[in-house]
C-alpha cells in the first residue's frame, strides 16, 4: 500500500509540474519559438537580418487577420498565427525601425475600408456576405505602399522571402534598371483567339517586374541606355550587327548581361515558310560573335539529354499509355546545381527542355564557373533528331552517355575583349571610316555575365503552375527556375540579402530509391521488348521467304511440316517471352510496393517502437532503484 501510495503521489507531483511548467512558460516564453523544421523554415535568416540592419527609415506592416471569422476555418486561423509569430520576431530583430500592427477588420467598420483600400483580398466566409482577410500591407515614411493581398497558407515555405521582400522594396524605393530585349512574348501577347484574353506575361518575368524597373530594348537598337545596369537578353535569333555591337560596348563598359540562348527553343513556334514547307523552321539561337570574344562556345545543333535526371512523360506506345524518360527534359537538382555560388546555392531544383552545352575555349582569357550542370552520364543529341523522333524510346535507343558533367548554365569573369576590334560593322552601303573614338577595345575590370544554353527555363510549364484563387491569378511553383532568374539578376547588381530567402522550403523530395528500382526495372524490361522486336522481324522476313517461294505468281504455297513446326516453335516462344515481359512488370510493381511498406513501417512503427523502449528502460531502472 505504501508503494501504490507513493506512486501515485509522484504522479501527482509530475502533473503538477507540468501543469505549473506549461503556466510559466505561456506567461513568459511567449517570444521563444522552437523550430524543428528540416529547412528550418521560420527562423530568421541570415539574409532577413541583414536587410533589417540596413533599414535607414522607419517601415511599418500592418497585418489584417481576422481572427474571430477564421475560427471555423484552422487552416486559415492556424497559418495566421504562425504569419504573426513570424512579424513579431521581425520586430524583435529590426532594432525599433519595424512596427507592426495587428489589425482585425471588423464587418462594414473603417479597418475593413481600409484593408479593402490597401488592396488586401476579400475571402467569402459563409452565406450572408461577411469576409475574412489574410493579408499584410507595409509602408514607409515617404507613404510608399507594397501589400500582400493574399498569404497563402499553400505558399508557406516561401513566407519569410515574401515579407522581407515588403520591407526591402520599401527601404530601396529607388528600383534597378534592368533592360530586356527578346525574341519570345516573355511579356504576354495578344490573345489566341476570338473570346479568348490576352496572353499573359511569363511568370518568371513578371516575378521580375515586382523587384526591378524593367524596360524593353528594341532588338534593332544601337546602343543601351546607360541607366541600365543589367542587360538581359533572351533568345537573340541572327541580331543585326550595330546590335550586337551595342552589348558588346555595354559589355566592355562594365555592364552586366544575363544571356539565354537555346538549340530548341520550345517556346518559339515560327510558321513553316509555304514557299519551302519541307524545311524546318529556325527555332536556334546564338551570341556569336560576342560569345567568342568572351571564350566560350555554345553548339547549336546540340541538345543536352541525361537518363539519370530525365523528365518521365505519358506516351501513347504500342503497349498503350506509359511513363517513359524523356531524355531532353531534365530535372536538376542537388549537387548538378553549384553549391558554392550565391545563385544557385538554396536552390533546391531547376527544370530545363532541350538545353544546349557551354563550352570554355582554348584561348580564353576568361573563367567559366559552373551554375547549373548535368551528370557524368549525360551526353549530346542531334536537334534534329528530337524534331523528328516522336517517341521518347526512340530517343534512348539512338542515345550514346557521355564520361564528364555538360555546363547548362555558367557565369563567365574575367579580361576580354571586345568582338569588333576593327570599329563597329557596317551595313552593305558604309564604308570603313576612322572608327569608333568612343569604342572600349577591352573590359578594364573584366567582364561579368551568366549565360544560360537554354530559355525554356523562363517558360511557365517547365516550374509553376498558374492558379485561380478568387479571381486571382496565384503562381504555384514546382521549381526554382524563377528564383534562378531573380537570384542572378540579383547578384549581378551587387545584392546578395535576399538570395538565401527564396528557397528556403523543398517543393519535391523525390522517392530516389523508387526511382532507382523503376529505372533498373523498364532497363530490363526494354531490352526484352527490343529482343522479342528483333525475333519478331526475323520471323516475318522469313515468313515472306517461305511465301515467295517458287510457286510463281499467285500461286498458295503450301508450307511443309517442318515449316509448320517452325513457325509453332517461334509462336511458343513469342507466347512466353511475352509472359516474361509481364512478369518483369509485376515484378516492378512488387518492388516498387515492398519499398513502400518498408518506408511506412519505418516513419509510423519505428519512433512508437523506439519511445516503448525508452519507456521500459525507464520503468525498469525506477524498479531497481526502489528498495
Amino acid at each position: 500500500m505504501q508503494t501504490k501510495s507513493q506512486t501515485l503521489g509522484s504522479v501527482v507531483i509530475a502533473l503538477v509540474l507540468f501543469l505549473g511548467v506549461n503556466i510559466i512558460s505561456n506567461e513568459t516564453l511567449t517570444s521563444t519559438r522552437l523550430d524543428v523544421t528540416q529547412n528550418r523554415l521560420y527562423t530568421l535568416s541570415a539574409g532577413t537580418r541583414n536587410v533589417l540592419a540596413k533599414l535607414d527609415e522607419p517601415v511599418t506592416l500592418r497585418f489584417y487577420f481576422s481572427a474571430r471569422q477564421f475560427e471555423t476555418v484552422p487552416q486559415y486561423l492556424n497559418y495566421g498565427k504562425r504569419v504573426r509569430d513570424l512579424l513579431e520576431e521581425y520586430v524583435a530583430e529590426s532594432g525599433g525601425r519595424l512596427t507592426l500592427q495587428v489589425i482585425e477588420p471588423e464587418p462594414f467598420s473603417e479597418a475593413e475600408d481600409q484593408a479593402v483600400g490597401y488592396g488586401i483580398e476579400q475571402l467569402p466566409m459563409n452565406a450572408t456576405g461577411d469576409m475574412g482577410y489574410l493579408g499584410l500591407v507595409g509602408t514607409n515614411a515617404m507613404d510608399d505602399e507594397v501589400p500582400i493581398p493574399f498569404l497563402n497558407p499553400d505558399r508557406e515555405d516561401a513566407l519569410e522571402y515574401e515579407i522581407s521582400k515588403v520591407i526591402y522594396t520599401l527601404a530601396h524605393p529607388q528600383k534597378r534598371v534592368i533592360g530586356l530585349l527578346s525574341d519570345l512574348a516573355v511579356n504576354g501577347g495578344p490573345p489566341q483567339g476570338p473570346d479568348a484574353p490576352p496572353t499573359p506575361a511569363w511568370a518568371s518575368i513578371a516575378q521580375l517586374k515586382e523587384l526591378f524597373d524593367v524596360r524593353d530594348i528594341e532588338r534593332t537598337t544601337q546602343a543601351i541606355d546607360p541607366d541600365i545596369d543589367t542587360l538581359l537578353v533572351v533568345h537573340p535569333k541572327d541580331l543585326p550587327g550595330k546590335t550586337l555591337y551595342a552589348i558588346d560596348q555595354f559589355v566592355m563598359r562594365g555592364g552586366k548581361a544575363m544571356v539565354f540562348v537555346d538549340p530548341l527553343a520550345e517556346e518559339d513556334r515560327p510558321e513553316r515558310d509555304p514557299s519551302n514547307p519541307m524545311v524546318m523552321p529556325k527555332v536556334d539561337s546564338s551570341l556569336e560573335p560576342l560569345f567568342k570574344a568572351w571564350g566560350i562556345a555554345v553548339a547549336t545543333d546540340k541538345v543536352v539529354a541525361d537518363p539519370e535526371d530525365a523528365v518521365r512523360v505519358s506516351f501513347d506506345g504500342p503497349r498503350g499509355p506509359q511513363e517513359v524518360e524523356y531524355l531532353p527534359w531534365l530535372q536538376l537538382h542537388g549537387e548538378r546545381l553549384n553549391r558554392d555560388d550565391f545563385i544557385t546555392g538554396k536552390l533546391q531544383g531547376v527544370n530545363v527542355g532541350t538545353a544546349g552545352n557551354i563550352v570554355r575555349l582554348p584561348e580564353a582569357t576568361t573563367k567559366l564557373t559552373p551554375l547549373i550542370e548535368s551528370g557524368a552520364s549525360a551526353g549530346l543529341l542531334e536537334r534534329d533528331a528530337i524534331f523528328f523522333v516522336r517517341d521518347p524510346n526512340g530517343l534512348r535507343e539512338s542515345f550514346k552517355p557521355g564520361t564528364s558533367k555538360l555546363t547548362i548554365a555558367a557565369r563567365i569573369t574575367g579580361p576580354a575583349k571586345t568582338a569588333y576590334p576593327d570599329g563597329p560593322p557596317l551595313d552593305e552601303r558604309e564604308k570603313r571610316g576612322p572608327g569608333d573614338p568612343k569604342q572600349v577595345k577591352e573590359a578594364q575590370d573584366g567582364i561579368h555575365v551568366i549565360v544560360v544554353a537554354d530559355t525554356d527555363v523562363l517558360a511557365d510549364r517547365f516550374w509553376v503552375r498558374i492558379e485561380r484563387f478568387l479571381g486571382m491569378q496565384v503562381p504555384n511553383p514546382f521549381a526554382n527556375n524563377g528564383d534562378f532568374l531573380v537570384n542572378a539578376v540579383d547578384n549581378l547588381g551587387g545584392n546578395d540579402d535576399l538570395i538565401s530567402l527564396r528557397s528556403r522550403g523543398e517543393y519535391a523530395r523525390p522517392f530516389e530509391r523508387v526511382e532507382d528500382i523503376k529505372r533498373s526495372a523498364e532497363a530490363q524490361f526494354r531490352d526484352r521488348e527490343q529482343a522479342l522486336r528483333a525475333r519478331l522481324g526475323e520471323t516475318e522476313n522469313k515468313l515472306r521467304e517461305l511465301q515467295r517461294g517458287k510457286g510463281g505468281d499467285g500461286e498458295a504455297v503450301i508450307l511443309s511440316a517442318e515449316q509448320r513446326k517452325e513457325i509453332d516453335l517461334f509462336r511458343n516462344e513469342q507466347l512466353k517471352t511475352r509472359k516474361e515481359l509481364r512478369g518483369v512488370q509485376h515484378e516492378l510493381g512488387k518492388n516498387i510496393e515492398m519499398l513502400g511498406n518498408h518506408l511506412k513501417l519505418l516513419n509510423i512503427g519505428l519512433i512508437p517502437l523506439l519511445l516503448a523502449v525508452v519507456a521500459v528502460v525507464i520503468g525498469t531502472l525506477r524498479q531497481r532503484r526502489q528498495p
